[in-house]
C-alpha cells in the first residue's frame, strides 16, 4: 500500500511516480523522475509546496496541474487529452474519481464516472521491471440508450520546463528509424502516422531533453506507442504549464463507436525517464521487455532466409541443397520466403492462397520440411495473412472480404500498391479462412516459425462503411494470438517490407522483427543501433548479405558484414552454394563465435560510446555479471582524424583483470596506418579501471571497416 491522503507513489527499478489526488477531477502526475524514496518518508506538504502552479482561490488562467486527461475546462489550452462525441455534439466530462486500487508498490488503476454523461473512465498506470512508465487509459459508455463515438483519448505526462529539445524520427524504406533534434517550439507539436501501420517514417520515439542527446549522459524523458496501426505523437509546450509528452492511437471520425455498455481502451503508452542519456533510456526499455513472459527464452537461432538467395525462383532441388549446405555451416533456423504458393513466379497474383503450389512443389512441401527437420534446424515459413492480390482464388470468391473503398477497386490507374489489397481479417469469415489455411500447413509441416510480411500501407480501408485501420489491428493481432495459442512454441518475426511495423503492440504477439529490408551493413549501423533505443537486440533480425548488397549496390567485405549481424539476432540472406571455400570456412567460424557470444549479446547491457569522429560508431554489450563483454568498432565513412580516440571500455569492473582480442573469427580485418600495440600483438591483458578510465587507442579504420572485441576477465 503507497497511498498518501494527498497522494499516490509509485516506484519500481530507480524510478518514481507521484500522483496528487484532489477534491474534484483526475488526479495529475506531479512527479516522474528519479526515485523519491519511499512514500512514507515523503512529506506531501513540502512536495506540494514546492511543485504548486499557484494558491487556491485560482481564476482559470491556467490549470493549477494538469490532469491525467486534460480538457478546457481544467484550463488547459494545449491538445485536449480526450475528445468523445454523442449524437453529434461534443462532450464535457466533469469526472468524479470513485476508486484508485493499488497493486503492490508500483501500479494503480484509478477509476472515474460521469454519470451524467454517462461515461466511466479507467486509467491504468505502472512502472514496470526496468523503471519503464506504462499507460492506458478505457472509456466506458455507462449511456442506456445512447452510443458514444470516441474521436481521440490519449497518454500524456510532464517534463521540465526546462527540456528544450526534441528527438523525433523519421525515414523511408531500407533507412528505417532516422532520428532528428530540433529547439522544441512553442505550442502543440503533433506528428501523425497515417498509414495503417506505424510506417517505414514512423514516429518510433519522442524524445524530450535538456541539449541535445548524448548516449551516455544527460536527462531525457521519451514516450513510444506500443500500436501497429495509425498513431500520434504530441508534444505539448505551454507558457503557462510544464510541458507534455504523449501519444496514443489516431482514429479516423467514425472510426470508433461505443453502443450502451461497450468500451475502448487505448494502446499502451510506454514512459521512459534517464539520467544517463539515451543509453539510460535503452536499459528502461530494455530490462521491461526481457522482463515479459512472452519474451524468448531459447538461444536466438542462427538464421538462413531464402528471399536474397533465390527470389520467386522455387526449385525443390536447389532449395534442399541450400538447406543441406546451410546445415554444413552451422544454422539453426532454414526459412523458406515468397514464391512457395499457385501462381506466385512475381508478385502479381497468388497472394491470399495459402496453399502449396503443385507445379513447383509435386510433393509438396513435406519433403523439404522433413530434410530440414532431419539436419537438426527448425523450418520456417513466409505468409503475408493481412493480404491479396485481385488474381487470386480467394478475391475472386470472395470480393466483400477486401479492406478498402469500394470504389478504388480495382486501384485507378497509378494508385495501386505492389500488386495487392488488404484482407479485412475483422470479417469473422476472411478470419477463419485464413486462420485455416495457415493452421492446416503449420500442423501438416511442422512449421517452427513464421515470417508474417506487411508491404502496403492502408489506403481508404473501409469496414462495414467504416474506417477499418483500429478494427484491423485488433484482428491481426488475434490471429498471431490464436495460431500461437493452437501450437505452442511456435515463433513468428514482424516483418513490414522491413522495419514499418517494430512497435512494442507487435511484440506482445512476436517474437522477432526484421528491422529493414537493407542488408547494406552500413546502413545497418544506425538502423540497428536506433532499433535497439527501444528493443533488445534478441528481438532484431541482422542478416548478412551478398556483396554487393542487392538493396544498395555496396560492396563490403564479409568481415564487415559479418560484424553488423553479430549485434542482432543473426542469419544469412544469402546463396551459399555461390560462396568460395574461403567464405564458407569463415561463415563456420562466425556461426560458432555467435553461438558461443550470444548469451552475453542477448542478455547484457548496451553502450554506445560518445564519440569525436561522426565517422566511428562504436557499441558494447557487458554482462549482468561484468565477467564478459563484446565490442564492435566500425567505420561508416573515412575518419576525421589521422590518430583515433581511445574507446573507453564502459560497463567493466574496474576491480577485475581482463582479457581482450580480436576476434578473427570474421575473417581478416584491415585497417589504415597506425596500428597501436595492443592490436598488432592480437590482444592485451589490462584492469577494468585501465580500460573504462583510460581506454584502448583505435586504429585508423578504414572506410567501411569493423573490428570486433571479445573481453573476458582473467
Amino acid at each position: 500500500m503507497t497511498t498518501h491522503p494527498l497522494l499516490t507513489v509509485l516506484r519500481h527499478d530507480g524510478v518514481s511516480v507521484v500522483l496528487a489526488h484532489s477534491n474534484s477531477g483526475l488526479p495529475a502526475v506531479l512527479h516522474w523522475g528519479a526515485d523519491l524514496g519511499a512514500p512514507e518518508g515523503l512529506d506531501a506538504a513540502a512536495l506540494d509546496s514546492l511543485t504548486g502552479r499557484q494558491s487556491p482561490p485560482g481564476t482559470l488562467d491556467a490549470a493549477w496541474r494538469v490532469p491525467v486527461v486534460p480538457q478546457e475546462a481544467d484550463g488547459w489550452a494545449g491538445r485536449p487529452g480526450a475528445v468523445l462525441t454523442r449524437d453529434g455534439g461534443l462532450l464535457y466530462p466533469r469526472w468524479t474519481v470513485t476508486d484508485v486500487a493499488l497493486d503492490a508498490a508500483h501500479a494503480a488503476t484509478v477509476t472515474a464516472h460521469d454519470e451524467g454523461a454517462g461515461l466511466r473512465l479507467v486509467t491504468r498506470l505502472s512502472v514496470a521491471a526496468g523503471g519503464l512508465v506504462l499507460l492506458d487509459h478505457e472509456i466506458i459508455n455507462t449511456d442506456p440508450a445512447r452510443a458514444l463515438a470516441v474521436t481521440h483519448l490519449e497518454a500524456i505526462m510532464p517534463v521540465p520546463k526546462s527540456a528544450d529539445h526534441v528527438t523525433m524520427f523519421g525515414g523511408r524504406w531500407t533507412r528505417e528509424k532516422d532520428p532528428t533534434t530540433s529547439r522544441m517550439q512553442a505550442g502543440s507539436i503533433v506528428r501523425e502516422a497515417r498509414r495503417g501501420r506505424p510506417g517505414h517514417d514512423a514516429p518510433w520515439l519522442t524524445i524530450a531533453g535538456r541539449g541535445t542527446p548524448r548516449n551516455r549522459s544527460g536527462e531525457l524523458w521519451a514516450v513510444h506507442v506500443g500500436w501497429s496501426g495509425d498513431v500520434v505523437h504530441r508534444v505539448d509546450r505551454l507558457t503557462e504549464h510544464l510541458t507534455m509528452v504523449g501519444g496514443g492511437e489516431l482514429l479516423r471520425p467514425s472510426e470508433v463507436v461505443l453502443e450502451p455498455g461497450e468500451s475502448y481502451r487505448t494502446p499502451t503508452s510506454y514512459f521512459a525517464w534517464s539520467d544517463s542519456g539515451l543509453d539510460g533510456l535503452s536499459a528502461r526499455f530494455h530490462g521491461w521487455m526481457r522482463s515479459r513472459a512472452e519474451h524468448p527464452q531459447s538461444p536466438r537461432p542462427v538464421v538462413l532466409n531464402t528471399w536474397e538467395a533465390v527470389y520467386f525462383d522455387h526449385s525443390p532441388g536447389k532449395l534442399a541443397e541450400l538447406a543441406r549446405r546451410a546445415a554444413e555451416l552451422g544454422v539453426e533456423r532454414f526459412v523458406l520466403d515468397d514464391g512457395w504458393f499457385p501462381a506466385r513466379v512475381d508478385d502479381s497474383a497468388g497472394l491470399g492462397d495459402w496453399v502449396v503450389d503443385a507445379t513447383r512443389w509435386p510433393e509438396g512441401l513435406e519433403p523439404l520440411s522433413r530434410l530440414v527437420h532431419d539436419l537438426g534446424m527448425q523450418f520456417g515459413l513466409w505468409f503475408e495473412p493481412e493480404m491479396v492480390n485481385l488474381d487470386s482464388d480467394v478475391a475472386r470468391s470472395h470480393p466483400d472480404w477486401l479492406l478498402a473503398n469500394p470504389a478504388s477497386v480495382p486501384s485507378p490507374p497509378g494508385l495501386s500498391w505492389r500488386n495487392q489489397y488488404v484482407l479485412d481479417l475483422a470479417h469473422p469469415e476472411a478470419f477463419e479462412h485464413v486462420h485455416g489455411q495457415m493452421d492446416a500447413l503449420v500442423r501438416r509441416l511442422g512449421i517452427d516459425f513464421i515470417k508474417w510480411d506487411h508491404n502496403r500501407d492502408l489506403v481508404e480501408p473501409t469496414h462495414q462503411g467504416r474506417p477499418g485501420t483500429h478494427h484491423q489491428t485488433l484482428a491481426t493481432y488475434a490471429l498471431m494470438q490464436r495460431l500461437k495459442a493452437d501450437h505452442p512454441g511456435l515463433e513468428i518475426e514482424s516483418c513490414s517490407s522491413g522495419g514499418a511495423r517494430s512497435d512494442l503492440g507487435v511484440l506482445r504477439h512476436t517474437d522477432r522483427v526484421w528491422a529493414s529490408d537493407s542488408n547494406d551493413p552500413v546502413e545497418r549501423q544506425d538502423i540497428q543501433r536506433w532499433t535497439e533505443l527501444v528493443l533488445p537486440p534478441e528481438l532484431i533480425g541482422a542478416h548478412v548479405g551478398a556483396s554487393p548488397t542487392h538493396s544498395s549496390g555496396r560492396s563490403t567485405d564479409l568481415s564487415y558484414r559479418l560484424a553488423t549481424a553479430l549485434t542482432g539476432s543473426a542469419g544469412f540472406e544469402w546463396d551459399l552454394l555461390g560462396c568460395t571455400p574461403e567464405d564458407l570456412r569463415t561463415i563456420a567460424g562466425f556461426n560458432e563465435l555467435y553461438r558461443r557470444l550470444r548469451a552475453v549479446l542477448h542478455t547484457g547491457v548496451v553502450i554506445h560510446s560518445d564519440l569525436y569522429d561522426p565517422a566511428l560508431r562504436a557499441r558494447g554489450v557487458v554482462s549482468p555479471d561484468r565477467s564478459h563483454a563484446v565490442w564492435t568498432i566500425a567505420s561508416v565513412s573515412s575518419p576525421r582524424q589521422a590518430l583515433g580516440e581511445r574507446l573507453r571500455l564502459e560497463g567493466l569492473d574496474p576491480a577485475r583483470t581482463y582479457r581482450v582480442r580480436v576476434c578473427d573469427e570474421l575473417g581478416p580485418v584491415r585497417w589504415g596506418w597506425i596500428t597501436p600495440p595492443w592490436l598488432a600483438d592480437g590482444a592485451v591483458t589490462a584492469t577494468g579501471r585501465l580500460l573504462t578510465e583510460v581506454g584502448l587507442q583505435l586504429p585508423t579504420l578504414w572506410p567501411v571497416q569493423a573490428l570486433v572485441l571479445d573481453i573476458e576477465a582473467v
